[in-house]
């Protein structure tokens, strides 16, 4: 590894605990300006309070906030982009190149995959692209490695997704996020198969603090090396205390009763 890799990872990466807590805020190209990211720099502002290691963005809307006041934080931009307008949502583009977000001040690049798609020959090779790229200006990759098309009957089978943290371990990618599991013991079987971090999705916004705490602390107690989450914390109430919760769990190997305690607090 790069010197200068290095440093970026140590930018998005907690050096003592080896783990993350990453908000991605790339929704608006995805689905629109939904609830929780209409103010880009209050909302970072509220994720950077909580203890968040990273935002994960794509690069217009890096000028409209991407740093908190008072605090930095690392920055993650993202070069997959698709619509739900399309015909074919899961068939992800590269926007954006490895040489922008250096130039943007990117700490890592992201890039997503959806294999079993139909075009999930042309993800694979822009993610091979990146990763070469990438080795070239000693930018970390994080790969969202995600099991989506006609082929694929549970997208959350352990096996299944063991075989997409596989996919993007094995074509460069220095973090990988891919869905939980559901418990901690089929999880534990997809972080044996990477050789980088594997950090667990939020998917759809889930209704229980509880319920997406104890999921959290499963994935680490697993092995897992953190989270990619962004609408079941930017959408929230209150961003900032979810946040210190979940910093608890994954910085501080808090219980989740410990960490519910955290969010009964004024």
């Amino acid at each position: 590894m790069t010197i200068g890799k290095s440093i970026r990872l140590e930018r998005i990466v907690n050096r003592d605990t080896g783990r993350t807590i990453i908000v991605p805020l790339d929704h608006g190209v995805s689905v629109g300006p939904i609830a929780g990211i209409e103010n880009m720099r209050e909302t970072v502002t509220g994720i950077v309070s909580g203890g968040a290691n990273a935002v994960l963005m794509h690069k217009g809307v890096v000028r409209c906030g991407h740093r908190a006041r008072g605090r930095d934080v690392g920055l993650i931009i993202h070069l997959s982009a698709s619509t739900s307008l399309s015909p074919f949502p899961n068939a992800k583009t590269l926007v954006c190149t490895v040489e922008e977000a250096v130039r943007l001040g990117a700490d890592a690049v992201s890039v997503h995959v959806n294999l079993g798609d139909e075009t999930e020959a042309k993800m694979l090779d822009d993610l091979g692209l990146v990763t070469e790229a990438a080795v070239s200006w000693g930018m970390p990759v994080l790969a969202m490695m995600y099991a989506r098309g006609p082929k694929v009957k549970n997208e959350f089978d352990a096996d299944v997704v063991a075989h997409c943290a596989r996919v993007g371990n094995e074509l460069g990618a220095d973090i990988v996020k891919v869905p939980y599991t559901g418990d901690p013991d089929s999880f534990a079987k997809v972080v044996a198969g990477c050789c980088v971090p594997v950090v667990i999705a939020g998917g759809p916004k889930i209704d229980s603090r509880r319920g997406l705490l104890e999921m959290i602390s499963n994935s680490v107690l697993a092995g897992g090396a953190g989270l990619s989450v962004g609408r079941n914390i930017f959408q929230d109430p209150e961003p900032a205390k979810l946040l210190r919760a979940v910093t608890a769990i994954v910085h501080e190997n808090a219980g989740v009763d410990a960490a519910m305690e955290l969010l009964s607090r004024n």
